[in-house]
């Protein structure tokens, strides 16, 4: 199907010509109305009607119409790539200056021609940059289209148990329910609570975190519900708790089930009167929060062995929210990739490298112990640890690929194939030679190692000229 200068909605592509050249331009201008919609700027208030015209696609510029020399002529060419970033920009010129084409590149043209112009050439040309943009314009559209149905509120996936838990985050988001994140580590717990408190009404106000692992058990009290002065040894002035720093807001408490059974009374208490006491004080504060709770572990089996009080169980776990490993979210693998990708390539400065499609096999197939977060030291130390454009499958870490079948599979057999008979002789002369060095050179004792007849070992280091 040829060329007919229609964008997807059906409109003709729209060309302003910007020239005050009385004879060759309107004649260009003339050619083009044939396949666009065409039209010249000769003076300073028909260019701004052409600029500031919504549908316009491209412009042509005639360096030498404006000023004296090109010098005036790229200073406005500049202006207009900065004016309008999504049109084709063509710059023309008598000039044979080198100078000219480069300074006229870094201004922002897309297209370079000498005068006199050449109508049809002309015409191909911007036909393909129309129809190259068009094509990266809606690359763009569709990528964000998918970016926002599988992006929320910083999480990525748009698989069906991801979709599950965006219900989640959206039903108990406005309410005051205590909420208990459960999923292995790596999933990214600690995102869904953002979500929840970046989708509610509490947006606004605190949202102070705590990883109970993180902290030794005989200063947690402390951090959890402050102190006042001279409560302990060291405690010179008075410090709020984590709790009181919530108030109005949300306190996320990651890893919930390392507290020991002092401080899951402690909470339990506080849990039930909203209501907080700090070490070494007597006066009791109210504190307006909502809880947010995670964790790992296998809560209901440590219940069961007296690890984690049954009642504070019950009180945490009024909105239980699962998230997927990773090894169970069905076509988010890629949309993960792209996005880590992205975001190192530009922390790095580097180009957005591209993955080769064994690649994505390779990853797609591996397990994922560490979920996420795995995924994105990979793609972090890929990026930071790799020069090429690419990313093939000898790029990655070993253990992965170790563990992978269809890193095997590309292994064994390269994207160009193997020569069949070539690697079974390689082989059958690696076992030769090993069971000879193993029996200091003796056949008979190589052959037995090998189960094979002594006649046919003999036969096979002749052949193979062992």
């Amino acid at each position: 199907m040829g060329w007919e200068g229609l964008r997807p909605d059906g409109a003709q592509y729209s060309v302003g010509i910007i020239s005050d050249e009385e004879d060759v331009f309107p004649e260009i201008c003339s050619f083009l109305a044939q396949t666009f919609t065409a039209v010249q700027a000769a003076n300073e208030e028909q260019i701004q009607a052409l600029i500031s015209t919504p549908l316009l696609d491209g412009i042509v510029l005639d360096l030498d119409s404006i000023g004296d020399g090109c010098g005036d002529g790229i200073e406005v060419l500049q202006e207009l790539r900065h004016l309008r970033e999504d049109i084709i920009l063509v710059a023309t010129t008598r000039s044979h200056d080198r100078d000219v084409r480069l300074k006229a590149g870094q201004a922002g043209a897309d297209e370079f021609f000498l005068v006199p112009l050449n109508a049809q050439e002309l015409q191909v040309v911007l036909s393909r940059a129309f129809e190259k943009r068009s094509l990266q314009l809606e690359g763009r559209r569709l990528r964000e289209h998918i970016e926002n149905k599988s992006a929320f509120c910083g999480m990525i996936g748009c698989s069906a148990p991801m979709q599950r838990v965006y219900q989640a985050i959206q039903a108990v988001a406005d309410s005051n329910a205590t909420v208990l994140v459960r999923g292995e580590s790596g999933t990214g717990k600690e995102l869904v609570a953002q979500a929840i408190v970046r989708s509610g009404d509490r947006k606004d106000n605190p949202f102070v975190c705590l990883n109970c692992s993180a902290i030794p058990e005989n200063l947690i009290e402390s951090e959890l519900f402050g102190y006042e002065k001279g409560a302990f040894t060291g405690a010179e002035t008075a410090k709020a708790g984590l709790i009181e720093m919530a108030h109005t807001g949300t306190l996320f408490l990651d890893e919930i089930t390392t507290l020991g059974q002092n401080l899951q009374a402690k909470l339990l208490r506080v849990l039930q009167d909203h209501a907080t006491q700090r070490v070494g004080g007597r006066s009791v504060k109210k504190i307006d929060f909502r809880l947010i709770a995670a964790t790992n572990d296998d809560l209901e089996d440590m219940v069961n062995k007296g690890r984690f009080r049954e009642d504070l169980f019950y009180r945490i776990n009024v909105v239980p929210i699962f998230i997927p490993p990773l090894r169970e979210r069905d076509g988010d693998l890629p949309l993960l990739l792209d996005h880590f990708l992205r975001v190192y390539c530009a922390a790095n400065k580097k180009p957005l490298k591209q993955l080769q499609p064994e690649v994505i096999e390779i990853l797609e197939d591996y397990g994922w112990p560490g979920n996420v977060r795995e995924l994105e030291n990979v793609v972090q130390r890929l990026v930071v640890m790799n020069d090429s454009s690419f990313i093939a499958a000898y790029h990655l870490p070993q253990q992965l690929l170790y563990s992978s079948t269809a890193s095997q599979e590309a292994i064994l057999i390269p994207a160009e194939g193997v020569d069949f008979d070539a690697e079974m002789k390689r082989i059958e002369i690696a076992y030769l030679n090993a069971a000879l060095r193993r029996t200091a050179g003796k056949k008979s004792a190589a052959a037995a190692l090998l189960h094979l007849d002594p006649q046919r070992m003999k036969y096979l280091c002749r052949t193979l000229k062992i």
